[in-house]
């Protein structure tokens, strides 16, 4: 079944609600990062869970092997539904992460981090002294992912055919809607292409959020993407 998650990147928990407000009866998919996290922290993330909300707690852990596996265990008491890690932590770091979920009988999904949309390849090449294509890296990466024994792959909505082939499911952010500015997002992609390329899960941000009517923005992401 495939899901639309709303990136709630807002300053804090007012600026949340608003938007759930706006929402109605709706109960979105919600992907809460860094900034709200750090502002509100596990308070706000239990609150969600009571109200019925499913969430991705985005924050991309990447550190030692044993750092991460503790912070996991942590998270593992919140019952979030996706949570991530960075893959160039490397695979012993992964497979801590999910370790540390196995053992708090977690029923949390995990996620691996390959290269950010917002990074294309003479980036890559450039900054990050990567030789490989960008596809060969992410492939890579990916199966890395499936060595650890992790459920899925952030990625492109480009590389969700690659995923599948791998067998790991795909939650693709950089989804924009044919009218908006792509912004900070360099491999972007409508709700209809992220269907069509196979993706499980997308991520909508600003097209949502930023919305006249974000109530009508969530279900047309919601039809182009899960009908």
């Amino acid at each position: 079944m495939r899901e639309v998650i709303i990136a709630c990147d807002f300053k804090n928990k007012e600026e949340l609600y608003t938007l759930l407000d706006a929402l109605k009866n709706e109960k979105p998919y919600l992907k809460i990062g860094m900034q709200l996290y750090y502002q509100e922290g596990a308070p706000l993330i239990k609150a969600l869970k009571e109200k019925g909300y499913k969430i991705f707690l985005d924050l991309k852990l990447h550190d030692i092997p044993n750092t991460v596996y503790s912070a996991m265990k942590v998270i593992a008491n919140l019952d979030v539904d996706i949570v991530n890690v960075h893959v160039a932590g490397g695979i012993e770091m992964m497979k801590k992460a999910k370790a540390a979920l196995v053992e708090s009988n977690a029923k949390t999904k995990l996620f691996g981090v390959t290269i950010l949309t917002s990074l294309d390849e003479q980036t890559l090449h450039d900054e990050l002294r990567i030789p490989s294509s960008l596809k060969e890296t992410v492939k890579q990466y990916a199966m890395h992912i499936k060595e650890a024994g992790l459920d899925g792959v952030i990625c492109s909505p480009y590389e969700a055919p690659m995923m599948k082939e791998i067998g790991l499911l795909s939650l693709t952010p950089g989804i924009r809607f044919e009218t908006d500015d792509h912004q900070d997002q360099v491999r972007v992609a409508t709700p209809e292409k992220a269907k069509t390329l196979g993706s499980d899960y997308i991520v909508v941000g600003r097209s949502i959020t930023k919305a006249d009517n974000p109530l009508a923005a969530y279900r047309y992401a919601k039809e182009e993407f899960c009908s």
